[in-house]
């Protein structure tokens, strides 16, 4: 699925209007995740905190018209994508939430069916790429270490 730039601005500012209530000087808010929930036949997008309050809404049109069998794939990339560029455009720097916290895709019932992106300063997801090889350097190591 490719989004129109109009649909693609248009998550970007419904997002970025989700996230403006953090943008004070207030005390920092725990919020430990941000929720985004997709309504496929309508094509809304819904951002909740974890307290169920909205902070936003938005209709996407090619959503809500979207016949494809890998829809939840297909907006998890999407949405993946949008928050990664934000995140390293600094949208996210002056959010007075505590770290970490994360941005997920959940369902209707607010399942989780996929992290977006977690925002920390001193986490690192760990994946398969980053732990390639990691058995051979360790036993290499300790084989070292004993000698």
């Amino acid at each position: 699925m490719k989004l129109s730039q109009t649909s693609l601005s248009l998550l970007e500012n419904t997002i970025k209007k989700a996230v403006s209530r953090y943008n004070c000087a207030c005390d920092q808010a725990i919020v430990t995740d941000i929720h985004l929930q997709v309504t496929p036949n309508i094509g809304e997008l819904s951002i909740y905190n974890d307290d169920d309050e909205v902070l936003a809404n938005t209709t996407i049109e090619e959503w809500g018209t979207y016949d494809g069998n890998d829809f939840n794939k297909d907006i998890e990339r999407i949405l993946s994508g949008l928050l990664n560029d934000m995140k390293n455009a600094g949208d996210f720097d002056k959010m007075t939430i505590l770290k970490p916290f994360s941005f997920v895709l959940v369902d209707e019932d607010k399942e989780t069916l996929a992290e977006l992106l977690l925002i920390d300063d001193d986490t690192l997801l760990v994946n398969e790429e980053l732990l390639k090889g990691l058995d051979e350097e360790l036993d290499e190591f300790l084989k070292k270490l004993l000698e």
